[in-house]
């Protein structure tokens, strides 16, 4: 068995160029095609459960037939499809079902590249390499909004969907880079790698080593019964809220510049301020950690992240009019300020909570509690902003992250105070 040659990694490049392009314009279009804030909330919630179930579906056919190339080659090959679909057409219900299956063959180049990474280097340079690849990946991310900003001066949003198409094509070429006899790594291998488990949390990648049990979330069931079996549970429950409110907000936001009246190029320009902002943090995220530690920067980073969600909850019941472009981007970078911080904390938290043993259960009990906020996060924020209107709920969402802040101070507390008594013991 030999190394994987490390060319493979330049398919995250075109592909998240389409995967940042269509995320952004996808919204665009559901408002350009007539839609509101209830429409992109259903798009939303139905391509993130379908990522949710094609991550269970892709890792265990990874797992039973090691075949990375031809999954990455049929995942991009789908992408460009859905992307070509969506060009075409000019109704939102079939934006719906191009959504659903965009998420499930999406998602299948995930758990394939974190397993590249762990096969195209010694273990002692995984860190380095999955860093390399985290900065690709959000290059890619710029560049897609990038040619959205300025593309937006010149053409409307259904040209768009071609250069996703286009990129997704170039994807695929590059991912035939990809060897079939280098070292063969089950997905069950990413849980037992910090370096694996902080890229998965940090790009939202849902890890699932094994088909969960009812049994497997007794940590969380048993805190509704007043008891608390181990704290692990109370982490899970933080975890659920945190992405619960935060994607409340990503849910919302483009949706939102539309009604301030931003136009295309307006937003696009949002996000690549914020992906630049992203960039920047990701080289000092780990410095403010080294000096606060993980779990004061995992409480810290609660912080930006609330603000960022109550500035525009604030800005539209004490101003009239429309939101200005600096406080918009104010709240969108602090949003990423913060997500920075706590994704690397979080997982070197989890990663030392996981009892020996036990790391697939807990790794896909951890996914699937984020999931089901993922979820929950984009069904709830339409139909709330219909009824109550952007500011509540806004006001709702910080609400929901101040929940997650408490709920990480007491697993925090009861942690320290559990290992007092086994010292004292």
């Amino acid at each position: 068995m030999q190394l994987q040659n490390k060319r493979w990694m330049w398919y995250l490049l075109p592909a998240q160029i389409t995967a940042q392009g269509l995320s952004t314009v996808i919204p665009l279009y559901v408002i350009f095609l007539g839609g509101d804030i209830g429409e992109v909330a259903i798009i939303s919630a139905l391509q993130n459960g379908a990522i949710a179930i094609g991550s269970l579906a892709w890792g265990r056919i990874i797992d039973r037939f090691h075949s990375k190339r031809p999954i990455l080659v049929l995942s991009f090959f789908f992408v460009l499809l859905c992307s070509l679909g969506m060009y075409f057409t000019s109704s939102v219900y079939i934006l719906y079902g191009l959504a659903i299956v965009l998420g499930f063959f999406m998602v299948a180049r995930s758990p394939v590249t974190q397993l590249l990474v762990m096969e195209s280097v010694q273990k002692n340079l995984w860190s380095w390499l999955f860093a390399r690849t985290s900065i690709i990946s959000t290059l890619g991310m710029l560049v897609s909004m990038i040619i959205g900003t300025v593309g937006s001066f010149y053409f409307d949003l259904r040209p768009y969907f071609l250069i996703c198409a286009v990129s997704s094509g170039i994807a695929m070429v590059l991912s035939t880079s990809v060897r079939g006899d280098g070292i063969q790594l089950e997905r069950s291998s990413i849980a037992h790698s910090l370096h694996g488990l902080r890229y998965s949390i940090s790009h939202h990648h849902f890890v699932f080593p094994k088909i969960l049990e009812a049994y497997d979330f007794r940590h969380i069931i048993i805190l509704f019964k007043g008891k608390i079996s181990n704290e692990i549970g109370i982490f899970y429950l933080a975890s659920f809220f945190f992405y619960f409110g935060s994607n409340m907000y990503f849910t919302a936001w483009t949706p939102f510049l539309k009604n301030q009246n931003f136009s295309n190029a307006d937003v696009f320009l949002n996000y690549t301020i914020q992906m630049i902002t992203m960039l920047l943090v990701f080289f000092i995220a780990p410095k403010i950690i080294s000096r606060f530690g993980e779990e004061r920067s995992t409480i810290l980073a609660h912080i930006p992240r609330i603000l960022a969600v109550m500035i525009p909850a604030i800005s539209l019941l004490s101003m009239v009019g429309t939101l200005g472009f600096p406080v918009t981007i104010t709240s969108s970078c602090l949003m990423v300020i913060a997500f920075s911080i706590f994704s690397t904390s979080s997982s070197v938290i989890f990663f030392k909570s996981i009892p020996q043993g036990f790391e697939g259960k807990y790794l896909g009990v951890n996914s699937a509690v984020t999931g089901v906020g993922i979820f929950a996060g984009s069904l709830v924020t339409g139909e709330l902003t219909k009824i109550v209107g952007y500011a509540a709920m806004f006001l709702s969402a910080s609400a929901i992250l101040v929940v997650s802040l408490v709920l990480y101070q007491a697993y925090f507390r009861y942690k320290l105070s559990h290992n007092s008594l086994d010292v004292t013991g």
